[in-house]
């Protein structure tokens, strides 16, 4: 299971999600109270280099926002709705992770992974989880929007995705992490994950 903790704004958020082993981590610079300047990210992101992966988080950038972002920040991947992944000039070897909102229509060719989640990101609404089991038959999905350490267990069951992505379900208030509920959202998930292999298993052997 590939989780990440979205939303870092601190050293402290940085440090629980590193010390809780989480897979990725993402830095906002869309309109949020968890937005940063590429200068702060950058900052924030030092001690978790070659660690984890570092993600910026962005919606609808124009060509010379991600290019700055890109430079300062130099991001291990981007991840923005899939419309605008399709119209920004990015480098090759940059990792990108498309969105795909619930409500919308999925695209006739489903990228190889995606990260499926609600209308508005950050906004603490859980997303279908019914259309999003349909496309994570169709494409390594990471699920997000509204998840926490008290429904990622059944998020896990019902979708099987690939990944979970969190932010507003480990926070004391918008944009401040409690370390303590990263450390639980990923003992969760990694359990749950776990048990829903097992449970793949028993029914690929009967």
């Amino acid at each position: 299971m590939w989780i990440k903790i979205c939303g870092m704004t601190s050293p402290e958020a940085v440090a629980a999600a590193l010390e809780a082993r989480a897979d990725a981590i993402g830095f906002v610079f869309a309109e949020s109270a968890r937005r940063l300047t590429p200068e702060r990210a950058a900052q924030l992101a030092k001690p978790a280099r070659d660690r984890v992966r570092c993600v910026a988080v962005t919606r609808h950038p124009t060509q010379s926002a991600v290019d700055e972002i890109l430079e300062v920040f130099a991001p291990d991947v981007l991840q923005t709705d899939l419309t605008d992944l399709e119209r920004l000039t990015l480098p090759a070897g940059l990792g990108r992770l498309p969105v795909l909102r619930a409500g919308g229509e999925p695209p006739a060719t489903v990228p190889r992974r995606v990260l499926f989640e609600g209308p508005r990101s950050g906004s603490g609404a859980v997303s279908d989880w019914n259309a999003a089991r349909d496309l994570a038959r169709r494409t390594q999905l990471v699920l997000a929007g509204g998840l926490n350490a008290g429904n990622v267990a059944a998020a896990i069951a019902a979708v099987r995705p690939f990944g979970v992505d969190v932010s507003s379900g480990v926070e004391l208030e918008p944009g401040i992490k409690n370390p303590l509920e990263i450390a639980g959202f990923v003992r969760a998930a990694r359990a749950a994950s776990g048990a829903a292999a097992a449970t793949a298993g028993s029914l690929d052997e009967s």
